[in-house]
């Protein structure tokens, strides 16, 4: 098998069922290296077994943060990594009824290192760049739809993103002011289903 598949456990021991992080096998040379970044055979002897219909690209520079996004009536699983550079990166399960509900999982994406995050249906989903530049990229199970796009406060108290830990003392996020205008996490709400689909709040 080409890939690493790891269970995402967070803190207390706490697992968020489907999250995953992924290590590619790399193979290098004094020419530079080569490594499959997907492998559909791999990810369905793995169980994981989404079909991917769009892809993603987008390029920020030190300190942007974008986030914490999600569709509702259309979710999206994310396959997300980094082609250049580092990023801290995040995903919030708003599965009612997961034990992870209301909680953040994060690592660090890493463009040498070449790691990769599955993030299924049902998550909030954002990341902060570490390094001068980087290239982000993820593949989608589900197409962009502008109109059903909906988010979090990236800064929200009860999901409490420690985004700060991983700079470099300078912690001032670049954002969007549509990612400033995203409402709080409501504990009470609805939102998904454990399968990913949308509840409705």
């Amino acid at each position: 098998m080409a890939f690493t598949f790891s269970k995402c456990t967070g803190k207390e021991g706490i697992e968020f069922p489907g999250l995953y992080e992924i290590q590619p096998r790399i193979f290098p040379d004094k020419r530079g290296s080569f490594f499959e970044s997907y492998n559909e055979k791999d990810f369905f002897e793995a169980g994981l077994k989404m079909r991917f219909v769009q892809d993603n690209q987008s390029s920020s520079v030190k300190n942007v943060l974008r986030g914490l996004h999600f569709q509702s009536k259309h979710p999206q699983g994310k396959l997300v990594r980094v082609v250049s550079g580092r990023v801290y990166d995040v995903a919030v399960d708003l599965r009612n009824g997961s034990p992870a509900f209301g909680l953040y999982y994060g690592l660090v994406l890493d463009g040498e290192k070449n790691n990769q995050f599955y993030i299924p249906p049902g998550f909030a989903h954002g990341f902060f760049v570490l390094s001068d530049y980087a290239v982000f990229t993820y593949k989608c199970t589900d197409f962009y739809h502008p109109e059903d796009e909906q988010g979090l406060m990236w800064n929200d108290s009860l999901i409490g993103v420690d985004w700060a830990s991983l700079s470099d003392g300078d912690f001032s996020p670049i954002t969007s002011e549509k990612d400033r205008l995203y409402p709080s996490f409501k504990k009470d709400g609805d939102y998904f289903s454990i399968d990913g689909t949308w509840r409705g709040q």
